[in-house]
């Protein structure tokens, strides 16, 4: 694959462009606070290879160090590219802003754009109103409160998306990779997003009304933030309704609202929201509507229209979260949650909207209004027309294989086992079917 420069790549022939290999990596920091830069390639991506001495590397090393303010702390690694040696510098901060040499810098597209006073004085106070800090903070966890099943789990994830090439070794090792440890301590982030005592909840609850007055369900989850977006769409899952039609003898369900969209806001509701509001996410489901809510102001200066349309490219407000959620392919890329939302409600004529409110941020879907039967374990069970074809569709299997039990059928006809035992109750009540034989090899017949 060819390199290319970008607003967070910068290609450089050798490290005689050393100099303005820094102002790049300051650019690069105050508009996605990460910067990528290649020494050994030109800018048309061209691999030349780079000439290594026994100090190139401390000299890449001190002049970050001394070049760039407030601090920066580069991993700087030599690689083949091609078949010849390259160096890759790859450098994440998210102080408020990052000066080159004494003077500030602002990529826009490929270039280094410096600062007017008035232009830095508008970015120190977009900065300061748009990412977080409490990531980066240390907690009081130490790595070794750090969930192991689920740090496996997520380097699995991640290497099956092709978006990391290491595997687990440690977990004090991922983590570091992963720029969510500091000396044994983790971050903030680290913490919410590995450690199952976190501290970080999300309260769910069904209403019987359109109003926030009375509840049929009240929850309150818990644990890694990997553990809460299974949970909340597990949830929704459960609680919502389900269109069924039988189709080549397999019953198929669809959600009223796409389940796909439904988890985008979830993750999203996670990266976004402000950890230092002690209010918790919400994930409220009404009779008429789902809403998503956390505790965290939409990004200064910007609206969801402008991510709807794809003309704004997202910085994340917890980037060490919403970089570890990429790499598990949690969500696809910064900044276009919001259109795959809409696209996905748009698809099947399901209104969604977003809304910035005093106290946070809210996506709001609404559900279609069907006749529904919904079960009494939570998942509904679709249109009662979805049912009966269900049944049919039991009735004329069992008939063409007779002594199947249930554990078989509902392998073949795509149906649960709980379900079916209470389909195949409803039907030997009904003198439709029988069962024959003993309880461990018998099977069922048609009466």
């Amino acid at each position: 694959m060819k390199l290319a420069e970008s607003e967070i790549v910068e290609l450089k022939i050798s490290t005689s462009e050393l100099k303005e290999a820094v102002v790049s990596l300051a650019a690069m920091l105050n508009k996605h606070s990460k910067a990528t830069i290649y020494f050994g390639i030109d800018d048309t991506g061209a691999v030349l290879g780079q000439q290594i001495g026994k100090s190139t590397i401390r000299d890449i090393s001190k002049a970050i160090s001394d070049w760039i303010e407030p601090k920066a702390f580069p991993d700087i690694q030599i690689k083949k590219i091609q078949g010849k040696n390259c160096i890759v510098v790859n450098v994440s901060g998210h102080d408020a802003v990052y000066s080159a040499r004494g003077r500030y810098y602002l990529r826009i597209g490929e270039e280094d754009k410096k600062l007017s006073v008035n232009e830095l004085k508008r970015l120190v106070e977009k900065k300061s109103n748009y990412i977080y800090s409490w990531g980066f903070e240390a907690s009081k966890s130490s790595v070794s409160k750090a969930d192991i099943p689920t740090i496996k789990d997520f380097v699995a994830k991640g290497r099956k998306a092709g978006r990391i090439e290491y595997g687990y070794d440690s977990a004090h090792n991922v983590l570091n990779k992963l720029h969510l440890v500091k000396s044994k301590r983790l971050f903030n982030a680290g913490r919410a997003l590995f450690c199952k005592d976190n501290r970080v909840e999300v309260r769910a609850a069904v209403f019987a009304t359109d109003e926030k007055t009375t509840f049929l369900d009240i929850q309150s989850f818990k644990g890694t933030l990997f553990d809460l977006i299974a949970q909340c769409e597990t949830y929704v899952k459960e609680h919502i309704n389900w269109r069924a039609k039988i189709v080549d003898f397999k019953r198929i369900e669809t959600p009223e609202v796409p389940v796909a969209a439904i988890r985008e806001a979830i993750v999203n509701s996670l990266c976004h929201r402000d950890f230092n509001n002690p209010s918790g996410n919400e994930l409220a489901i009404y009779r008429n509507r789902i809403e998503i809510y956390n505790p965290g102001q939409f990004p200064y200066d910007h609206s969801p229209e402008e991510f709807i349309k794809g003309t704004e490219k997202s910085i994340p407000r917890n980037p060490l979260i919403a970089d570890t959620f990429y790499y598990a392919k949690d969500i696809e890329r910064w900044g276009s949650g919001f259109k795959r939302i809409v696209d996905e409600c748009k698809a099947v004529g399901v209104k969604v909207t977003f809304e910035n409110i005093k106290t946070g941020f809210v996506v709001t879907f609404y559900r279609p209004k069907a006749e529904i039967t919904p079960s009494r374990t939570g998942k509904s069970e679709g249109v009662s027309e979805g049912v009966s074809e269900g049944v049919k569709l039991l009735v004329e299997y069992i008939r063409k294989n007779p002594g199947q039990r249930v554990p078989g059928i509902s392998q073949v006809i795509n149906i649960t086992p709980k379900t079916l035992e209470r389909w195949l109750k409803k039907l030997k009540n009904e003198g439709k079917v029988i069962f024959k034989g003993s309880a461990k090899i018998g099977g069922y017949h048609i009466k």
